[in-house]
């Protein structure tokens, strides 16, 4: 019995998100379907992280286990030809049998891209979340290392979350301009449900004068949702890399 770690890339306009449900489409079943033609096997395929429906991956990080003699390595290639478009294997190769693509993740780093510019591009739709007013890119830079630290982030997470410790550690934030774009970077070692995208919905609102710019470390220590900015649409968020110790 083999452990194959999968690196993929996926486009999540096409997916209802990475956990298989009734009467959807999602990466994980996309990707079991393809492991099952490879190997007649119907696997357990364990995800690093959960995605919402639009949400996109740079590298994402599964395993599952296998008695299948294809070489762990040829495993990209071979689903790769059973995959569609929307789904790439960037790399695949073997770990030790107790490697778990959740628990034993060490952090993730996401993006959040806007599209800043006056109109719509039909080359970026489902891709960027398209923002037309001015960003002054500096100030939101500023603004995002009050996010930087271990805090209890309750007032970042959507309600519904069953998860009882909302204390996370943010390593860093970054926001910065790339041509047309306006990038959000934040790495931590863990995040809360929807919270990357209330962070950057929080600084945008600071960005046109609905919230105060020295204001979110009094949001953080508030702990309500009801003081942060709003949720920005999913299509813009992208799983940018995952870390694990001694893997990579």
């Amino acid at each position: 019995m083999k452990n194959i770690l999968l690196n993929i890339s996926f486009n999540g306009s096409f997916f209802h998100g990475w956990q298989i449900q009734p009467n959807a489409v999602t990466v994980q079943q996309t990707l079991c379907d393809a492991i099952k033609n490879l190997t007649n096997e119907s696997v357990n395929l364990i995800g690093c992280s959960r995605t919402d429906s639009g949400v996109h991956a740079n590298s994402f990080v599964c395993n599952f286990k296998t008695e299948s003699t294809i070489p762990p390595e040829k495993f990209a290639d071979a689903l790769n030809c059973e995959l569609p478009d929307t789904v790439v294997v960037k790399e695949s190769f073997e770990v030790p049998e107790s490697f778990h693509a959740r628990y034993d993740c060490k952090g993730k780093r996401y993006v959040y891209r806007i599209l800043n510019t006056k109109t719509k591009s039909p080359f970026f739709n489902g891709l960027v979340f398209h923002y037309p007013y001015e960003i002054d890119v500096e100030k939101l830079d500023r603004a995002s290392k009050d996010f930087v630290g271990t805090h209890d982030f309750t007032a970042f997470c959507a309600a519904g979350s069953d998860v009882a410790d909302k204390v996370r550690t943010i390593r860093s934030f970054q926001v910065f301009r790339r041509g047309d774009e306006v990038v959000f970077s934040v790495e931590g070692d863990g995040f809360l449900y929807n919270m990357v995208r209330i962070m950057v919905g929080t600084l945008l609102d600071i960005g046109r004068g609905k919230i105060d710019q020295n204001s979110i470390k009094k949001i953080i220590s508030e702990k309500s949702r009801d003081n942060a900015g709003v949720t920005v649409p999913g299509e813009g968020l992208y799983l940018d890399e995952v870390f694990y110790d001694g893997v990579f």
